[in-house]
């Protein structure tokens, strides 16, 4: 157990060049976590079949900062997602950019995306997502590229969920394609 009281009697009776490399020491390594990126670079897709408004719910999350970074490289603008000086704006950016890199296509046709928005949860961003008034899926292809060109380390999930009837796959940068059949 660490005795904190005694920390300040040990620094004390060490001589000026201990405390020296202590001080280095410590801004070493605090200046090393800054930097630090984490270690895995996950997105999340959620597709859900709603029968009742005949819509598609897709939800996509991804980590802010690496979402930031990326919107910032293709819009060449800075992109703060939590603090948006210019909501419409930013919503723009994502959209835009959410539409070149996921796409859907249900029972062999292509789907086009409806942006809601977005919210933030912990360290993530959910966008909220729908394919509007489309027939039940019989097959369902996604190709996501979601943030590909920025981290070739990428991971994206998907998840199908089409009455009661649940899906999941995984694909890593470079594969982008996800086929379901219910």
């Amino acid at each position: 157990m660490l005795n904190l009281k005694n920390i300040g009697s040990y620094f004390s009776k060490n001589t000026s060049a201990v405390k020296w490399l202590c001080g280095v020491a410590l801004i070493i390594l605090s200046g090393s976590f800054n930097t630090l990126k984490h270690p895995f670079y996950m997105g999340v897709t959620d597709l859900k079949y709603d029968a009742a408004s005949k819509n598609m719910n897709v939800s996509v999350k991804l980590f802010t900062n690496d979402l930031e970074e990326a919107l910032r490289k293709n819009s060449k603008k800075n992109i703060d997602i939590l603090h948006p000086k210019n909501k419409a704006e930013v919503d723009s950016i994502l959209f835009t950019y959410i539409k070149k890199r996921l796409s859907i296509t249900l029972n062999f046709k292509p789907q086009a995306l409806h942006y809601i928005g977005y919210e933030r949860e912990d360290e993530s961003v959910w966008t909220y997502l729908e394919l509007k008034k489309v027939p039940i899926p019989k097959t369902l292809d996604i190709d996501t590229k979601l943030l590909y060109d920025d981290f070739p380390q990428q991971i994206n999930i998907v998840h199908a969920e089409v009455n009661g009837i649940k899906k999941s796959s995984k694909v890593t940068n470079p594969d982008s394609k996800v086929e379901f059949s219910f």
